[in-house]
């Protein structure tokens, strides 16, 4: 029997995008090909999607034939659709009814590389992100799609108008970069926010040898006050911030904007708890 297109499925399942759980449909398969085609050769990685809904950038997916494809996604109904895709694509498809927030990928992959390809809930997108940073050493790449301002904030430079917490911290481990934006007419209901795919890359080793979450401390800190002088914004984390700051060598009169994540890194090694 044929497979059903994606809007015949969504018709067939009264598939209506729920806003509560950040849905957008796509219903273009040249687009959703385009999407893969940039996160490379599958045929090597398992991969991980997230909220495939009725399951358009998961055709695309499992057309690129990986070793096998998890789709994460807790709406039951379309649980119920997808089942139409492991009819028609076998044991390449494992089907997984669970909160993207919850699972272990552990439990998936155990100690296997595998890749991220998915067109992310907005709402809690760089929630699951900062997930994935805490295990980066198993993770091949990321091609995510998430609103095109999100998008910018994770590939910004130090003095861009997006630099902050989230530059520092994806790419301390990773290497990012925007590989294109995407047009809201492809979206069914189209989103009122200009939507943009994403390379994650996680590096061979981290930046510097600091620990993660005292960095994240540091920096979440230092950008809490933005606009403040770091000599003041860091004085909630360091009681000694000057000596700090006089020791790494930094000028105490910069503000978070212009510090980069080595002289970040720099500072985080000092902090003792």
């Amino acid at each position: 029997m044929p497979l059903l297109s994606t809007s015949e499925i969504i018709k067939k399942y009264q598939l209506n995008a729920k806003k509560s759980l950040g849905q957008n449909f796509i219903l273009d398969k040249n687009f959703t090909d385009k999407i893969v085609k940039s996160a490379g050769n599958l045929e090597e990685f398992e991969v991980l999607e997230i909220g495939p809904g009725p399951g358009s950038l998961t055709r695309s997916i499992l057309d690129s034939k990986p070793k096998k494809l998890y789709a994460i996604e807790r709406d039951e109904r379309c649980i119920e659709a997808l089942q139409e895709l492991k009819l028609f694509y076998g044991e390449n498809l494992n089907i997984v009814s669970a909160d993207a927030l919850e699972i272990n990928e552990r439990d998936l992959f155990g100690d296997r590389k595998f890749k991220i390809i998915a067109n992310l809930p907005y709402n809690i997108g760089t929630v699951l992100i900062f997930k994935w940073l805490k295990i980066s050493n198993n993770i091949s790449s990321m091609h995510l799609m998430l609103q095109k301002e999100v998008v910018e904030r994770i590939t910004a430079k130090v003095g861009d108008n997006h630099y902050g917490r989230l530059a520092v911290m994806i790419n301390f481990l990773c290497d990012t970069r925007m590989v294109f934006t995407v047009n809201k007419t492809v979206f069914t209901p189209p989103p009122k926010v200009t939507s943009a795919i994403v390379e994650i890359i996680p590096k061979e080793k981290p930046i510097s040898d600091v620990d993660f979450s005292k960095l994240e401390k540091v920096v979440a800190a230092a950008f809490n006050q933005r606009r403040k002088m770091i000599r003041s914004s860091l004085k909630s984390v360091f009681s000694d911030v000057e000596q700090i700051l006089q020791k790494t060598k930094i000028n105490p009169q910069l503000r978070a904007e212009n510090l980069t994540i080595e002289q970040f890194c720099e500072i985080a090694k000092h902090l003792t708890t």
